[in-house]
């Protein structure tokens, strides 16, 4: 950050800030609030027109909840067709049919979906434990690969998947399409131009509550070992027989899943990475437990982590404290607030609320006599609220989750790279299974963000 672009960010700022005054438009508790739209453009409607040679046909392996979703996502950009479908279930791959064609080819083995050329791109949507196998797999066959976070079931395999990437030089990018976000790119650019000062800390919350937001999914009548192809699903961990929970409520189970961590920290991390420029802590600390939903879930449905974040460029260095909870959903919501040494704010994908500090005094007169001695001014007259600028999507954004798959596509399209590659996926997936470990484990975890491997 260059002393020219702060000094210019902060004319404008009190710019706009100027303009609200003079509009009267104040909040519910009379602060002064400022509003600007943001936009992107050429997303808001979408690239258009693609002509047959630039279709892309496009394969979803595991067709559950996140799988699903992200298919229907990456259809609404023009030019995708979906060809294929493999998953384990049969009921998936019957209502696959139902809402994508007729015409789709269906499996439950993934490597004949590598094996068609007429696939150039798939999704990996599956529990985590498969994602590094059928992300190396599709890559070695030509696909490029959208892999669902977090990139990786376990910190050792990540070196595995970013060798691939390099090997095979596929387009490979990982799924937190919060990425993407406009809200994202604003808070990037808000704290590149000093708009809080110093970064010093960062946290990070997620509340939930409903059996279905807390992974106990439904349950299909026909759930068997009939219906469900037990044996691939478990063939690359622990043999055990068949158990439909573990099957549809993977998330709940270390063999599969990775926890609250892997599922909601790891979007936390990959924001905050983007936006800060940093790589991850070096120290990472967890607590928690299983508090209320007692259903044989080998997770902790309350997870609190800290992480120290080492000095790098031109950071100096900061905490982060990550929360979440399966107990009360009315806690808050999900936000990544970035509390700097001028101000904060707080980061939402479609919504960035700063709040710059102001000055304020003190009818204190012990502190004004400690002021006077100091020789610091004292003629302050009263305690003044932040001020506060609010950046908004326009109307029609279409959000994080299309633009994450538009980035994809064009990527494809054009030849070019993602920002959140292999080695951008890794980074914001192993402090997240770190602290899975230390969780487990009891201890705190060192980590070297750089070189990308546990500290000895």
């Amino acid at each position: 950050m260059s002393n020219y672009d702060r000094r210019k960010f902060l004319r404008n700022f009190s710019m706009a800030l100027g303009g609200v005054a003079a509009g009267s438009l104040v909040s519910e508790k009379g602060l002064a609030a400022g509003f600007e739209s943001l936009s992107r453009k050429g997303l808001i409607g979408g690239p258009k027109n693609y002509g047959p040679n630039d279709q892309i046909n496009l394969a979803l392996i595991g067709a559950g909840g996140m799988g699903s979703a992200d298919t229907n996502t990456a259809l609404s950009v023009p030019g995708v067709k979906l060809v294929a479908v493999c998953d384990l279930y049969d009921g998936r791959l019957a209502a696959a049919k139902k809402k994508w064609g007729n015409d789709l080819f269906l499996t439950k083995h993934y490597k004949e979906i590598l094996n068609r050329k007429d696939i150039d791109a798939v999704i990996v949507g599956t529990p985590d434990h498969w994602h590094r196998q059928i992300s190396i797999d599709a890559m070695a066959a030509g696909k490029h690969v959208y892999c669902e976070k977090p990139m990786v079931h376990s910190v050792t395999e990540g070196p595995d998947v970013i060798a691939a990437q390099k090997k095979y030089g596929k387009v490979f990018q990982v799924g937190s399409q919060g990425m993407s976000s406009l809200g994202n790119e604003k808070a990037r650019a808000l704290l590149a131009a000093g708009a809080i000062g110093q970064l010093n800390y960062a946290e990070g919350f997620w509340a939930r509550r409903g059996p279905v937001e807390v992974w106990q999914y439904p349950i299909p009548e026909d759930a068997s070992a009939q219906t469900v192809d037990w044996d691939t699903y478990i063939s690359n961990t622990t043999k055990r027989p068949f158990d439909k929970l573990r099957f549809f409520r993977w998330r709940n189970y270390t063999d599969y899943g990775t926890g609250m961590a892997g599922d909601l920290f790891v979007h936390l991390f990959s924001s905050l990475h983007f936006i800060t420029d940093s790589h991850g802590p070096e120290r990472i600390y967890a607590s928690g437990g299983l508090r209320y939903w007692e259903d044989g879930r080998e997770v902790p449905d309350v997870l609190l982590g800290t992480f120290d974040y080492p000095a790098a460029g031109d950071n100096k260095g900061f905490n982060l404290s990550l929360r979440c909870n399966f107990v009360d959903g009315t806690s808050g919501t999900t936000y990544l607030r970035l509390v700097g040494s001028e101000g904060a704010m707080d980061v939402e994908w479609d919504r960035v609320t700063l709040k710059r500090n102001k000055t304020y005094a003190t009818d204190d007169p012990f502190l004004e006599a400690q002021l006077a001695r100091a020789g610091k001014p004292t003629d302050r007259k009263k305690m003044l609220p932040p001020e506060i600028m609010v950046y908004e999507a326009e109307k029609g954004y279409k959000g994080a989750h299309y633009d994450h798959f538009n980035n994809f596509f064009t990527a494809i399209r054009n030849d070019r790279t993602v920002a959140e590659d292999a080695i951008f996926g890794y980074r914001a997936a192993a402090p997240a299974l770190l602290c899975n470990d230390s969780y487990f484990q009891k201890k705190p975890i060192e980590w070297d963000p750089e070189k990308m491997r546990l500290r000895s």
